[in-house]
């Protein structure tokens, strides 16, 4: 997959685990990796350009005498996910006409 369209996908994905309730680093991961294999290495960026976007707000809460840092999804990270479903709207419709033109033109479904 190119690495431009995954890294839109990888944000919207993060943003809709957070619509079930706010979440941590580790759990976002294993929430995300059910459809997408994502790492620490690109989960902790993917939340630091969600944060100064202002998608998602963050506070931290003791664990086991840790600090660990969970993540709420904020009104304007909403929005987002809802920009993003009507943008693949329109991709599902390229993809569609693709696959009739790779066909000769004769079928109108994917």
């Amino acid at each position: 997959m190119d690495i431009q369209l995954k890294r839109g996908i990888l944000d919207v994905c993060v943003l809709a685990v957070l619509t079930r309730g706010d979440s941590y680093g580790y759990q976002i991961i294993k929430d995300v990796s059910e459809c997408i294999e994502m790492s620490e290495s690109t989960l902790y960026p993917i939340l630091r350009r969600l944060e100064s976007g202002k998608l998602v707000s963050f506070y931290s809460v003791e664990h086991n005498g840790r600090l660990r840092k969970y993540y709420s999804i904020t009104e304007l990270g909403r929005q987002r996910i809802d920009e993003f479903l009507e943008e693949w709207k329109e991709l599902l419709k390229v993809y569609n006409f693709i696959m009739k033109m790779k066909d000769g033109g004769e079928n109108d479904q994917a």
